[in-house]
């Protein structure tokens, strides 16, 4: 049987990190009879924040998925986390959802990370109602976040509501439409609500920002429009249509308030959720692309009548074994089906498919366009990859993710941790596509590579409480290189004589600096046979194995040129082996000889910081030998651009932070490689000798 897709809606919950997404995630699963006691995320009790980090740390780290029913819509609902070094998450779950509430804070207001979080929902085009929380908070002010709306976010808040009496006593709220006000008067009860008479010390109030809603609404319909400017009120059925076109053409934002918290003002903004967020079929469809990511102009249109296609957006490893979390476009879903995976090309059949309640699952037989649910037991499925009918092979919108920017060395602490470790990091990639593990084959160590400080904490955090493997953890790494700035002509022969034949080759090259970025390059310019052709590979072989460990410090180097121009062989004792060695030699010989210098990478860092705290945030970056690129004045701050090494960026978020007072952030990634100062040289050089010794110890 086909459910009727106007009665779904995929909405996700998204904010800054304590402005209570979670909370409101559990009034709301409270509310629709989901679950009869509500968690606390101060107590660590919450039901979407089931790992032990969130529960610690009181963040939400993974987007957790849920459905419940309001008013026969089903709501399946994504808590995402708000903290900036797990964005990845948010705009993972932003590309599957077709709505949104974006939670404030009261007293906070608009914080940099909701920037972030407004910025990609955004660029998916994701419509949204926005709630303004925590307003029995001292300091909260619903009217001052709106304004912050306004300026910071520059978007157009549409006031549905007014809030009655404030910090303590915020008692309920003013519903504009229909001039009723909802008052809470039991603490504990969000049930029991009763509807009365607008205040008469609020009733001017209520009248002026009801005109205001209802001329911004009219906009969006000419006849009801023309019918208002002649003085005709519209139906509430009519400006409820002009609320949900203009909520859906992203012209406006609904918006909302109350205490999650205390339970007050939730019921409304789940009847926004129903009246003004798009059903699947009202978004644009998702544009399909080919596999590098262009779109082919075809659209994944949102009908059961359509093939099969589907997003995979997230992947979980939980106690019930591993699961992928699916969003269906269009087609049907049924147990037992055999699916393409369009990335791989490698088919898959559905064994178990869970709808989910956050860590709860009920299992399912089928589903359908406009569903999210989770499959069990996927082998090769990874985030972002396209799950289709065999038959009408696509592909949904290619995901990018960011490069890693830091690393550190771990180590198991006992003997028998590294095989436990291999097996938990590797499904920790899978999770998570931002995070990268590498062997570092000299000493044997695992570095883990993440996208912040907090993110690659966080990781370690897992490994130790979630596959109780417990790391040795080192300092974070910057990855230099080397390279040479002199050109020099030398010679080497290699000769070894004991009894029987022996090893012969001489080579004459020259060595010079190459251009940027062009790697190793090798050529043979010798004439007359002196070194006969076949040999030429094994000495370029011979160079090239011994690039990886360059002169100064041991780290790969790069941008060289090396001409052979002449040699001498000799018919018995010439072997590949011998030319390959004496290339090895000449190496030795002659890179120390033409001015070895250390590379570091350079980050291109773009930091967003209120206009008070200008000055400081420069002065600290040029501290950093920091190059300022640019300064973009905005609504709510200024951006500085700038170059600056990634040596000195380590712990860079927590000063920050107190710089700006906690409402600066930033981004950083990889732009080129530049010479290091001969003063950061030496303490690289004198701190790799120092690792070697300890090692050989």
């Amino acid at each position: 049987m086909a459910t009727d897709l106007s009665l779904y809606r995929n909405i996700g919950i998204f904010a800054h990190v304590d402005a209570g997404k979670t909370t409101t995630t559990e009034r709301i699963l409270k509310l629709t009879g989901k679950i009869h006691k509500t968690g606390e995320v101060h107590d660590g009790q919450a039901t979407t924040d089931f790992m032990e980090q969130e529960q610690e740390r009181g963040i939400t780290i993974q987007s957790a998925a849920t459905t419940c029913f309001w008013k026969d819509h089903r709501l399946n609902i994504i808590d995402t986390p708000g903290h900036v070094d797990f964005t990845v998450e948010v705009y993972r779950s932003l590309k599957v959802l077709d709505g949104g509430v974006g939670v404030f804070c009261g007293s906070g207001g608009v914080e940099p990370q909701s920037e972030t979080n407004w910025r990609y929902a955004n660029e998916s085009e994701v419509a949204r109602i926005i709630f303004v929380n925590k307003l029995d908070r001292i300091g909260a002010d619903f009217m001052r976040v709106v304004g912050q709306v306004e300026d910071v976010l520059g978007a157009n808040p549409l006031v549905m509501v007014l809030p009655i009496g404030r910090e303590d006593n915020f008692t309920g709220v003013v519903d504009l439409l229909t001039r009723k006000a909802h008052v809470w008067t039991d603490p504990g009860n969000p049930e029991a609500f009763e509807l009365q008479d607008v205040p008469a010390d609020m009733v001017d109030e209520v009248e002026e920002w009801r005109e205001k809603l209802i001329e911004m609404a009219v906009e969006q319909d000419d006849d009801v429009m023309e019918a208002y400017l002649e003085g005709n009120e519209p139906s509430m059925e009519d400006i409820k249509k002009c609320i949900r076109k203009g909520t859906i053409n992203l012209d406006f934002f609904p918006t909302y308030c109350g205490s999650a918290f205390k339970d007050k003002g939730i019921q409304l903004v789940l009847d926004a959720v129903v009246d003004f967020l798009p059903d699947p079929t009202e978004v644009d469809p998702q544009p399909l692309t080919d596999e590098e990511g262009h779109e082919t102009g075809e659209h994944a249109t949102v009908s059961v009548d359509e093939p099969l296609r589907a997003l995979a957006f997230k992947i979980m490893d939980d106690r019930f074994g591993a699961l992928t979390f699916i969003r269906i476009y269009s087609g049907k879903l049924e147990k037992g089906m055999t699916i393409l995976n369009s990335y791989t090309g490698k088919t898959e059949r559905i064994g178990r498919m869970v709808e989910m309640h956050a860590n709860d699952r009920n299992e399912l037989d089928s589903a359908q366009a406009g569903d999210i649910l989770a499959v069990v037991g996927m082998k090769n499925v990874q985030t972002g990859h396209t799950l289709c009918d065999p038959d009408h092979e696509c592909t949904l919108e290619a995901m990018v993710f960011p490069d890693p920017v830091i690393s550190i060395a771990v180590s198991p602490k006992d003997k028998g941790g590294s095989e436990k470790m291999g097996v938990a990091i590797g499904k920790m990639v899978a999770e998570d596509p931002s995070f990268v593990v590498e062997t570092d084959e000299e000493t044997g160590e695992t570095i883990l590579k993440g996208m912040g400080e907090l993110h690659l904490d966080v990781k370690v955090d897992i490994l130790k409480r979630t596959y109780g493997v417990e790391l040795e953890v080192g300092q974070p790494q910057v990855a230099y290189r080397e390279t040479i700035t002199q050109a020099i002509e030398d010679s080497y022969t290699h000769k070894k004589q004991s009894g029987g034949s022996g090893q012969f080759g001489k080579i004459d090259y020259r060595i010079r600096p190459g251009e940027t970025g062009s790697g190793f390059k090798f050529e043979s310019t010798v004439v007359g046979g002196n070194v006969p052709k076949e040999f030429f590979p094994a000495i370029e072989k011979g160079f090239e194995l011994m690039m990886a460990e360059g002169p100064v410090a041991g780290f790969p180097l790069l941008d060289v040129e090396i001409e052979l121009f002449d040699g001498a062989h000799h018919a018995v004792d010439s072997s590949a082996v011998a030319f390959e060695l004496a290339a090895r030699g000449a190496y030795r010989q002659s890179m120390p000889k033409a001015g070895a210098q250390l590379l570091e990478p350079i980050m291109k860092v773009d930091v967003f910081t209120p206009d008070d705290h200008v000055g400081d945030v420069i002065g600290d970056l040029n501290r950093r030998r920091g190059m300022i690129k640019s300064q973009d004045a905005g609504a709510t701050g200024v951006r500085v651009k700038a170059d600056v090494p990634l040596s000195e960026m380590f712990g860079y978020i927590g000063h920050l932070r107190t710089m700006t007072s906690g409402r600066g952030q930033f981004s950083m990634e990889f732009s080129h490689y530049a010479p290091c100062p001969a003063n950061v040289s030496e303490e690289v050089v004198a701190a790799v000798k120092e690792r070697k010794a300890a090692q050989q110890k």
